[in-house]
């Protein structure tokens, strides 16, 4: 048995998180630029007794995001499901505006250190199948 196991698992055994390459080209615009663009995202979709409680997130490699657009803030939230994230700013924009799991439970090796945004801190995360 691992040492790094969420405890939300046990917590809350309903709770269900799954994991995907999202198979779609992920596209994050702000302040009509491109800060990311990719086609390796990975999907994550939350839900509790079989209802939908979160929409899809889809997290992004660093190495297709425009890394001189954010700053790294000193922003910290926890996930008894994934972990602690850590956060990131816009250049010139929202605060806290992406998030990241850099060591999350061993349940979410998936997103270890790719980013996710937040739709109402950006103009615009698009998917699609081009």
């Amino acid at each position: 048995m691992s040492a790094n196991r969420g405890p939300g698992w046990k917590k809350y055994p309903g709770h269900r998180i799954t994991t995907k390459p999202a198979g779609v080209r992920v596209q994050v615009k702000f302040d009509g630029g491109l800060i990311a663009d990719t086609r390796d995202a990975v999907e994550l979709m939350e839900s509790k007794s079989g209802s939908t409680v979160a929409p899809i997130v889809y997290y992004i490699p660093r190495k297709d995001v425009k890394m001189e657009r954010l700053i790294r803030t000193s922003h910290e939230t926890y996930c008894p499901f994934k972990g602690q994230a850590s956060y990131y700013s816009l250049v010139n924009g929202p605060e806290n505006a992406v998030w990241t799991y850099e060591q999350p439970y061993d349940e979410m090796t998936a997103i270890k250190d790719l980013l996710a945004f937040y739709p109402d801190k950006v103009d615009s995360i698009s998917a699609s199948r081009e």
